[in-house]
């Protein structure tokens, strides 16, 4: 299409800032609900999924799925971070990826693995918390028997998933990596209250991290800093208070997965000394899928656009067949990227370039009408007429649209 042939930045630029805004609303997702029958309640859930471009131009499109947990004090900031690491200014950093943001209706049953015995570190805390805590493994159930499912039903998800929680959110992370492993693919845990239960739940998962086989799974451990004055990450396990009971929980954790590398984990963690238990959350995040998808984007240099004897496009295809493997499943180049790519090498006339990213889509969506519209403004380009007519059919057969009819309807005259 003639409009999309402008530079390759400008149309990532332009997806993202109209992603979404309809009737002068900016939307970023929707609120679902769902009927379950372990919790007996109807649990809320916030999902975001991505516009990857024109909706009527490029094929739908498949995601993994981020499951937030706290999810209505975390949901808005992890769809932000998401599409400036996936979508803005060309960013590929991370894939694009649905978010369900999981709201609270009882935190202390939900998030708590155990219930709460005699644990001097909720001496000052209502005693509604320990009396309703240690639902944490029906919470559990319903994450992976009702909402999983019912979200692999209802929208476009890849089996790719990942979970993320702060807080006792980040104990029910831990949770699920030592006895749900394979539930996610990813963890983000996010300073957990590893204390809990008078730390009977850190002896547990001590454990299991050093028993289980992990292989295939990711951790993330974002540690804040909670200490008083005076204190550092040095000298503060040496303290016996109550006080500091919550960062030498995790910190103990955190050294016993460093010491024992538990078999198969990817790990790594970091400590924030200049951020406390409540802002730490956006920052972890953001280093986590840094470290999540490190493999993810694609490395390209001024000489892989600009030398005609460079196959970028075989790159792009032996990138992302190391990205499937790590994924687990086949993860197919953006079309929405390659056809940018496409029409970029085309306006510099680096025909044989231009061609290859054409054809890349072809083979990988045939189902849109999209891939053979540009391919056939690439044959207008060289000027082979027949395979410009025979392409701009094969996108009408698929869908009727007007650009192509007008472009088809000029080559017959």
């Amino acid at each position: 299409m003639k409009n999309k042939i402008i530079p390759f930045l400008a149309i990532f630029l332009y997806t993202a800032i109209t992603i979404a805004q309809t009737n002068n609303k900016v939307i970023i997702g929707t609120i679902d609900s769902i009927q379950s029958k372990i919790l007996n309640e109807q649990r809320k859930v916030w999902v975001y999924v991505p516009n990857s471009g024109p909706a009527d131009i490029y094929s739908k499109s498949k995601y993994p799925v981020v499951y937030v947990l706290d999810g209505d004090a975390h949901f808005y900031s992890v769809v932000g971070m998401i599409q400036q690491l996936s979508q803005v200014n060309g960013n590929t950093i991370s894939p694009e990826m649905i978010v369900v943001g999981i709201p609270n209706t009882n935190r202390s049953r939900d998030l708590t693995p155990t219930k709460a015995g005699n644990d001097p570190y909720l001496k000052d805390a209502p005693p509604s918390i320990a009396s309703s805590s240690g639902g944490g493994e029906a919470f559990m159930s319903f994450i992976e028997k009702e909402l999983i499912p019912y979200i692999d039903a209802t929208y476009p998800t890849q089996p790719y998933k990942m979970l993320i929680g702060h807080s006792l959110g980040g104990l029910t992370v831990m949770n699920a990596v030592i006895n749900h492993t394979k539930l996610f693919n990813t963890y983000i845990c996010i300073d957990p209250s590893m204390w809990w239960d008078n730390m009977s739940f850190l002896k547990a998962t001590k454990k299991l991290l050093a028993e289980k086989n992990f292989t295939g799974t990711s951790l993330y451990l974002g540690i804040a800093n909670t200490m008083e004055k005076g204190m550092n990450v040095n000298n503060v396990v040496k303290d016996t208070t109550s006080n500091t009971i919550h960062i030498r929980s995790i910190l103990e954790m955190d050294k016993f997965i460093k010491s024992q590398q538990p078999k198969g984990l990817k790990y790594a963690s970091k400590y924030y000394e200049n951020d406390s238990h409540g802002s730490v959350p956006l920052i972890a995040e953001y280093d986590a899928l840094h470290f999540i998808f490190e493999k993810y984007p694609i490395t390209l240099s001024e000489k892989d656009y600009t030398d005609a004897t460079v196959d970028l496009a075989n790159k792009y295809i032996l990138h992302f067949k190391e990205v499937s493997q790590i994924f687990g499943y086949e993860v197919k180049p953006p079309e929405n990227q390659i056809n940018s790519m496409g029409y970029q090498f085309l306006q510099q006339k680096q025909y044989p370039k231009a061609e290859k990213f054409f054809k890349m889509n072809v083979a990988n969506y045939p189902e849109s009408f999209n891939v053979y519209d540009s391919y056939g403004d690439y044959f207008v380009a060289i000027d082979d007429k027949p395979k410009a007519i025979e392409n701009f059919k094969k996108a009408l057969f698929i869908r009727e649209y007007p650009e192509s009819r007008k472009k088809l309807e000029a080559l017959l005259k």
